[in-house]
C-alpha cells in the first residue's frame, strides 16, 4: 500500500502545478468559517448555536498575545483542558481533554492529523507547535472516534491556519526577554484574482533555565555546583494556496514544518547524573493536497484530500546509572503518515445534510540506537513496521422540530492484520426560543488502537493488542444575558475507559522481555464539570473571561487518582481597555494539588500564576506590547523534579499593514 498511496501524492503535486497555470478565471465560493461558525464538530461548516457537542473557539486575537515560546499555554483557556510542560519551553508538552491520556486526544493541523506515529502511545507532542499564523484553534470535548478514527477518545484540538482573503496583508514581529529568549514572527497573506494565499514563519531561541531541579529548594539545597541551563531554539512555518478553478471546483496545497531543537535533563529517578548535557533535536513535516467541488446546483459538496507528514527525533541520552561511570545513547524515531481521503456533504433538504466519507491511512515507524559509552556500536535497527487503516463514516445532521438540532454518525475502522472497530455519536441541541438558552447533550464511544511501538518494538511490544476503548456522555447548558453581554456555559461530563494499554510484567510477555511488556489491562473512568463566562462588564473598558474545571480520574482497578490529574483548575483573566489603543490584561491560572507519577506517586503542591499582558497600539501600523509571567515568582512544579520559569517579563514590537 506504500507505492499507491506515494503516487497519488505525487500525482496531486503535480495536479497543483498544472492547476496554477490554468485556473485563473473565476472565483470560488468562500469557505472560511465565521466567528459564529465551527467545522470540527461535525466535519463541515456549523453554526455554534447549532452544536451538541461541548466545543470552544480561540481566536486567532488570543493566540497571538501568548509567548511564541510556549504557544501551548492558550490551551489553559479553555474548560476541561491540561496543559503540562517538562521542565519549561522546548521540553515534551502534553495536552489531555477531560482527564484521557496525551494519546487519546486527536491533534489535526489544517484537519490533517498530528499525531506522532513514531511514539510510544501516539500522542502529539505540543513542543513541535509553532505560534505561524494561526486563525483559530477549536477544541471539540468529548469521545469522537465516530467522525475522527482512532486517538479522538478523549477530544479533538484542530488547529486551523490563516486561509488568504482579500488585499494583501503583512505582519512582522519581534521579542525579547528574560532567560536569553529572542523570538520573531512574520507572515503574508491575501487573495488576487482566483488565487489565494498565506505564508508564515516564526521562531524562537533561548538560553533557558536547567529543567532538573531550578527553583525547587530541596535540590537546589544540596547541590555542591551550580545546575546547567537548558537552551531550545524552535524555527516553524506554515502556508496554503488555493486556487478556484471555476465557481464549483478549488484546489488547495498546504503545509506545515517545525524544527525543535532543546537541551534535556535525565530523569533523577534512575540516573545518577540528572542534570546532564543530554538533547534532543525534532522535525515535524505535513503536506496535503485537497480538491473541493460542488455538483447539482451545490447540493453535493465532495472533497478529495491526499496527505503526508513526517516526524523525525533524535535524542542524545548522556548520564550515569553509577558514577564515575557514564553512558552515552542516541536514538532515532522516524514516523510517517500517508492518507487518501473522500468525504462527501449532501444536502437532503428538510430531511438535513447526510455527510459520507472513505479514507485510507498507512503509517511506518523507523527506530534505531546505537550506543557511544561505555562501549561503541554500529547504529542498529530496533522497529521497521507499518500498518494501513481503511476507514468509512457518516454523519446525519437534521431537525425534528424547530430549533431541535440533532445528528447521528457511526464509523468503522479496520487495521490490516489488527483490530476492527466500530463507533458511534449521537448529539443534540436546543434552542429555546427567546431565552438566550441552549441545552445541549451528547453521547458516543471511542477507540484507539495500539501503536507500532507499542506492537513491534523488541523490548516491550506485544503484536496482538486490541484496540482501548470509551463510552462517554456529557450534558450542558449555555446561557445569553443581557443583551449577549453575558455568555454562561455549564457542562457535566463522564467516560468510562477499558482494554486501556499499560506497560506491566506479565506472563504473557515473552521470555527475553524481562522487565515486562505492553498489555491489555487497565479501566478507567472519568467525570466532572466544565464552567466558562465571558462577561462584557463595562462595553469598551473592561471584559471577564473565567474557566473553572472539577475533575475525578482514577484508574478503576487500584481507586487511585490518574496521574497529571488536578481535581480543581481554573483562569480568570480581565481585558482592561483604559483608553483607545491601549489594552491590558492580567490573568490567574489555578490548579490544584494532583500527582506526577502513577499510583499517586509525587504529589505536586497546588499553585497560582499571576501573568499580565498589555498592548498600545502606536498607530494603525505599530503595536508595543509587554508579557510579564508569573509576576509574584511563585514556585511550582508540572513535572516533579523539573523546574519552571520565575518572574520574567518580555517586550516586542508589531507591524501589520
Amino acid at each position: 500500500m506504500v507505492v499507491p498511496l506515494r503516487r497519488i501524492f505525487a500525482a496531486s503535486v503535480s495536479l497543483c502545478v498544472i492547476s496554477l497555470d490554468a485556473a485563473l478565471a473565476q472565483a470560488f465560493a468562500d469557505s472560511i468559517p465565521e466567528p459564529d461558525f465551527v467545522v470540527t464538530a461535525t466535519r463541515s461548516p456549523l453554526a455554534i448555536s447549532q452544536a451538541g457537542s461541548a466545543i470552544s473557539v480561540i481566536p486567532g486575537e488570543e493566540i497571538e498575545k501568548e509567548s511564541p515560546k510556549s504557544p501551548a499555554d492558550v490551551l489553559r483557556r479553555v474548560p476541561g483542558v491540561t496543559v503540562v510542560e517538562t521542565g519549561g519551553p522546548g521540553g515534551t508538552t502534553t495536552v489531555r481533554i477531560r482527564g484521557a491520556d496525551a494519546g487519546q486526544t486527536l491533534v489535526l493541523i489544517d484537519g490533517i492529523r498530528a499525531n506522532d506515529p513514531s511514539s510510544d502511545a501516539g500522542e502529539f507532542d505540543f513542543s513541535n507547535l509553532s505560534a505561524v499564523d494561526i486563525e483559530r484553534i477549536e477544541v471539540l470535548r468529548g469521545p469522537q472516534s465516530a467522525i475522527y478514527g482512532s486517538d479522538a477518545m478523549g477530544g479533538v484540538i484542530n488547529i486551523i491556519t490563516r486561509k488568504g482573503k482579500g488585499a494583501p496583508r503583512f505582519s512582522v514581529g519581534v521579542e525579547g526577554g528574560n532567560y536569553g529568549t529572542k523570538a520573531g514572527r512574520a507572515a503574508v497573506s491575501g487573495s488576487e484574482g482566483p488565487v489565494s494565499y498565506a505564508f508564515s514563519t516564526t521562531g524562537f531561541d533561548m538560553t533557558g533555565f536547567s529543567r532538573y531541579g531550578y527553583r525547587i529548594g530541596r535540590i537546589e539545597h544540596a547541590l555542591t555546583s551550580p545546575l546547567e541551563a537548558d537552551g531550545a531554539q524552535r524555527l516553524g512555518a506554515a502556508g496554503r494556496v488555493a486556487v478556484a478553478l471555476s465557481p464549483n471546483t478549488e484546489f488547495e496545497i498546504g503545509g506545515y514544518t517545525s524544527h525543535n531543537k532543546a537541551d534535556l535533563d535525565n530523569d533523577a529517578g534512575f540516573d545518577a547524573l540528572p542534570d546532564g548535557p543530554s538533547s534532543t533535536r525534532q522535525r515535524l513535516y505535513e503536506g496535503h493536497a485537497r480538491l473541493t467541488q460542488k455538483a447539482f446546483d451545490g447540493i453535493l459538496k465532495s472533497s478529495f484530500l491526499v496527505s503526508g507528514s513526517r516526524m523525525d527525533r533524535d535524542y542524545r541520552l548522556i548520564g550515569s546509572y553509577a558514577l564515575p561511570s557514564l553512558y552515552w545513547d542516541e536514538y532515532g524515531y522516524q514516523g510517517d503518515r500517508l492518507s487518501a481521503e473522500y468525504q462527501g456533504d449532501l444536502k437532503l433538504g428538510a430531511l438535513g445534510l447526510l455527510t459520507l466519507g472513505a479514507k485510507v491511512e498507512e503509517e511506518t515507524l523507523v527506530s534505531t540506537t546505537r550506543n557511544v559509552l561505555p562501549f561503541e556500536t554500529p547504529t542498529y535497527d530496533n522497529v521497521d513496521a507499518s500498518q494501513t487503516t481503511r476507514s468509512l463514516y457518516a454523519l446525519h445532521q437534521f431537525s425534528l422540530i424547530e430549533n431541535l438540532h440533532l445528528s447521528l454518525g457511526g464509523r468503522i475502522d479496520d487495521v490490516e492484520g489488527g483490530d476492527t472497530f466500530g463507533t458511534w455519536r449521537a448529539t443534540a441541541a436546543y434552542d429555546i426560543p427567546d431565552s438566550g438558552t441552549k441545552l445541549r447533550a451528547s453521547i458516543g464511544t471511542g477507540a484507539k488502537a495500539p501503536t507500532l511501538y507499542q506492537q513491534f518494538d523488541p523490548f516491550s511490544g506485544t503484536a496482538d493488542l486490541e484496540s482501548e476503548r470509551s463510552i462517554g456522555f456529557d450534558i450542558g447548558l449555555d446561557q445569553r444575558l443581557a443583551d449577549d453581554r453575558v455568555l454562561i456555559s455549564a457542562t457535566f461530563f463522564a467516560n468510562r475507559f477499558r482494554n486501556l494499554i499499560a506497560y506491566e510484567m506479565a506472563e504473557s510477555c515473552r521470555p527475553e522481555q524481562i522487565y515486562g511488556c505492553f498489555i491489555n489491562v487497565n479501566r478507567a473512568r472519568t467525570s466532572g464539570v466544565e464552567l466558562s463566562a465571558d462577561v462584557d462588564v463595562v462595553p469598551a473598558w473592561l471584559r471577564m473571561k473565567a474557566n473553572y474545571t472539577f475533575l475525578e480520574a482514577f484508574d478503576e482497578d487500584t481507586d487511585l487518582r490518574l496521574a497529571r490529574r488536578p481535581q480543581h483548575q481554573g483562569r480568570l483573566g480581565l481585558i482592561i481597555t483604559p483608553m483607545p489603543g491601549l489594552s491590558i490584561e492580567p490573568s490567574v491560572v489555578l490548579v490544584g494539588s494532583r500527582f506526577s507519577s502513577p499510583g499517586e506517586g509525587y504529589e505536586l503542591a497546588p499553585y497560582g500564576r499571576i501573568d499580565v499582558y498589555a498592548d498600545y497600539r502606536i498607530s494603525d501600523t505599530f503595536s508595543a506590547y509587554a508579557r510579564a509571567e508569573n509576576l509574584t515568582d511563585a514556585r511550582y512544579q508540572e513535572v516533579y523534579d523539573y523546574g519552571t520559569a520565575g518572574r520574567s517579563f518580555y517586550a516586542g514590537l508589531r507591524a501589520t499593514w
